[in-house]
């Protein structure tokens, strides 16, 4: 499965620099709009302290963690939906990201300008999360109203052909485009869940889980300040996560020496990586799990799966042959062979399961399929 997580918001709130700390692929970055034209891709390892017990338990030849793809796309700007400031080629790359990380600027800096939200002159150094975070809203808004406008007229002229046919996808459209014109989210929609065959040629930007990342200054470590406190606010209104990194603190830390990094953190109060904190909040919101395959004691591998899969899905993740001939799955819990110290043991003791097709994958799970060539 890849997973790609598109960053996401106005220019110069410090996407690229939040992106150079979770990949620590160097992208360009500078105090001036629109220094990501191309979206920037990386990839990183999803931390989970039980792949390195696994691997100290099994010595494997391989250790393949879980991973997430990032996407720094380039900042938006008032009426970005009409094309400003490059807007139609951005939101294009939005719509190919499974979830939307929101950067909100909470951090002051005099020599970092802000960006198409009608401040006073005088006042454009200074953040304002909130009305920040209305622009973009309403930039990605109006931009899935373009989108949802063009499918309703191709409805339309289906309509003339087949009226009965599409009669309740014409419908639903109509009354989604009212939702979008009143300033509304898709993802709030009444229909949502009710229509989704109807949606999925539309590829809607505010349809996509998000979460909130404030970025703060150092000053305002850990817990973010009043202004990381008005983005959580919001965040929990749209029954979403907001998480509160200082992403230049990030990406400076990352060249650093992991033990004099660690007790720098210590130092000022943060007990993880804003990185891993970004990363884990991310698998929350997506309802992601991670389950373990062990092939032959030479691999050791994560793999991220959507929760409530069905085992054969699952099977389908390692390798396509596994899920068509699937027969059963041998499952093993992390927590026993955690404490138990090695796969022998946990066999002796009658904890190794023998799951159908059925049996739903959980977190944790060390999965070894079963199936018919």
């Amino acid at each position: 499965m890849s997973l790609k997580i598109g960053i996401v918001g106005l220019p110069n709130v410090g996407k690229s620099t939040l992106f150079n700390a979770l990949t620590n692929a160097g992208a360009m970055v500078a105090s001036y709009p629109f220094t990501t034209i191309e979206p920037n891709l990386g990839v990183t390892v999803v931390p989970d302290p039980r792949l390195d017990r696994l691997a100290q338990i099994i010595q494997p030849e391989r250790v393949v963690p879980a991973t997430v793809e990032f996407v720094d796309i380039a900042g938006l700007v008032k009426g970005a939906h009409q094309g400003e400031g490059l807007g139609n080629q951005f939101l294009g790359h939005i719509r190919d990201v499974d979830a939307v990380l929101i950067v909100a600027r909470c951090f002051v800096d005099q020599n970092v300008a802000r960006v198409a939200t009608g401040a006073e002159a005088e006042a454009q150094s200074m953040p304002h999360p909130e009305e920040d975070l209305s622009v973009l809203d309403l930039e990605l808004v109006l931009a899935d109203l373009e989108v949802l406008e063009r499918r309703i007229e191709k409805v339309q002229g289906l309509a003339k052909a087949q009226p009965r046919v599409v009669a309740g996808e014409l419908a639903a459209l109509n009354d989604l485009r009212e939702h979008l014109q009143a300033g509304h989210l898709a993802s709030t929609w009444a229909g949502l869940g009710k229509t989704d065959e109807y949606l999925q040629p539309v590829a809607l930007v505010t349809d996509k889980p998000r979460l909130y990342v404030a970025n703060v200054g150092e000053e305002d470590l850990p817990t973010g300040g009043p202004l990381a406190a008005r983005v959580a606010a919001r965040a929990a209104a749209e029954g979403t996560r907001s998480v509160v990194v200082c992403a230049q603190l990030e990406a400076d830390l990352a060249e650093w020496e992991p033990e004099e990094a660690a007790a720098y953190r210590a130092e000022i109060g943060l007990t993880t990586w804003g990185v891993e904190s970004v990363i884990s909040a991310s698998y929350a919101r997506l309802g992601l799990i991670t389950f373990f395959t062990i092939t032959g004691g030479h691999e050791v591998r994560a793999w991220p799966l959507p929760r409530g899969i069905l085992a054969p899905q699952a099977a389908g993740r390692v390798h396509t042959d596994m899920e068509r001939g699937f027969i059963r799955a041998e499952v093993l819990s992390f927590k026993d062979l955690d404490r138990l110290g090695n796969v022998a043991a946990v066999r002796e003791r009658g904890l190794a399961r023998i799951e159908g097709r059925e049996y739903a994958v959980q977190d944790g799970d060390i999965c070894q399929f079963r199936f018919n060539v």
